[in-house]
């Protein structure tokens, strides 16, 4: 994950979008501020709530481990306001704990307007981060916590976990829906 050309946790908004790599309209997770491209609109009027929370199943998303992933928001409830995490493939070996050094892929789609913001998948790139260390949003450092290598989980992210305030192509009080895959999680040798 890059800060949008670096993923920087903004202020825990946006996953990283200053943490993936070395290259523009990066989505990233990050947890600085600012590091989504400025391709997103941030003046949507927020959405009527429609008096229920969605859940992980109510995403939909298709595609493989090693494959683009396409991520559906639905229209008929609102986002959680908890992190989310599931995963799509379970993968293998050791989960990751804090200080590892994991490689992953990822798909960004806001919630407000239910567009692609970033793909690493698109950059044929993977994204480094050491895990915990504040190199991505702190819905990354949560959400990867226990990945799997081979696994896609789908992350949910609320705002105070994400990018807050918003910038970077992020609005404020955005919900952030990341598909990552665990291309290298390293096994605890010790």
């Amino acid at each position: 994950m890059r800060t949008f050309g670096k993923i920087v946790v903004i202020g825990a908004g946006v996953l990283a979008l200053a943490a993936c790599g070395e290259k523009q309209n990066t989505a990233a997770p990050a947890q600085s501020s600012g590091a989504a491209p400025a391709s997103a609109s941030s003046s949507a009027a927020p959405a009527a709530p429609k008096g229920k929370e969605c859940t992980a199943d109510d995403v939909k998303t298709t595609g493989k481990f090693g494959e683009a992933p396409t991520i559906t928001i639905p229209d008929d409830c609102d986002p959680p306001k908890k992190l989310i995490t599931k995963d799509l493939e379970p993968g293998t070996g050791e989960g990751a704990k804090s200080g590892a050094n994991l490689k992953m892929n990822y798909s960004l789609v806001t919630w407000s307007n239910k567009k692609k913001l970033d793909s690493s998948f698109d950059r044929g790139e993977p994204f480094d981060l050491t895990l915990g260390a504040g190199m991505v949003i702190r819905g990354w450092d949560q959400g990867l916590e226990g990945i799997k290598q081979g696994a896609r989980r789908l992350l949910i992210i609320p705002p105070d976990l994400g990018y807050g305030q918003g910038g970077r192509g992020i609005a404020p009080n955005e919900t952030l829906v990341f598909v990552t895959d665990a291309v290298s999680v390293p096994t605890d040798k010790g």
